[in-house]
């Protein structure tokens, strides 16, 4: 995407709400993440002889969510604006103390996306924003064993229909230009003494870093 001249990313999640007042149906745009993964490779950087350090305290572009949450409601669809997605390792889904733990943290909605390719957008300098679509309550909330698989996919079939209006709302309303700072979040993030950086990682890396190498 980068290579391509992409330079703001929109992804869609499937998520179980950690809240009575996040039903399913309801979309979140978080503004935070939690890592509880532990398999993933999180930066471009790794094995490169290259160390940056980018500023990951607001893990989503603050004007890209801003739009989203805006196209969500001109769209008549119920978004929550801000809140932390924990994200999980997976295949499998929380075990039931995993999930009170994540309630007591305040944490909101859970999945299993989504952080590491915040990380990886930020190191691209991208904008990067998600939509969380509420397909059902995580396994804390007693109606959980209840909930049948094809109830979820049914949720899951008109969350999609949602979004896809939001998405292309916010494509129409979003302005040409960005004024965000993620275009230049390695700027002054890469520590390696620039002599010290060889031609292979130069070449490797240069659509993420060749505007700051020469």
């Amino acid at each position: 995407m980068k290579l391509l001249g992409v330079e703001r990313v929109i992804s869609v999640s499937a998520v179980g709400s950690l809240r009575d007042d996040l039903p399913p149906l309801d979309f979140l745009i978080p503004d935070q993440f939690f890592d509880r993964t532990r398999c993933r490779i999180a930066t471009f950087f790794a094995n490169s002889g290259v160390v940056a350090h980018v500023a990951f305290d607001k893990p989503t572009c603050t004007h890209l969510s801003a739009h989203l949450a805006d196209a969500c409601d001109h769209a008549g669809i119920k978004a929550h604006r801000g809140g932390t997605y924990v994200c999980m390792e997976g295949p499998q889904f929380s075990t039931l103390a995993e999930s009170h733990t994540y309630r007591q943290l305040r944490f909101d909605v859970i999945g299993m996306t989504n952080l590491t390719e915040a990380k990886l957008a930020r190191e691209a300098e991208l904008c990067y924003a998600t939509i969380s679509m509420i397909t059902d309550y995580d396994c804390w909330h007693p109606q959980h064993d209840a909930v049948t698989l094809s109830e979820i996919m049914a949720n899951l079939n008109k969350n999609t229909e949602n979004v896809q209006r939001a998405i292309r709302e916010v494509v129409r309303s979003l302005p040409e230009e960005r004024k965000c700072k993620c275009g230049a979040a390695l700027a002054h993030a890469i520590v390696t003494d620039r002599r010290l950086i060889s031609a292979a990682a130069k070449r490797r890396l240069a659509p993420i870093i060749g505007k700051y190498i020469s």
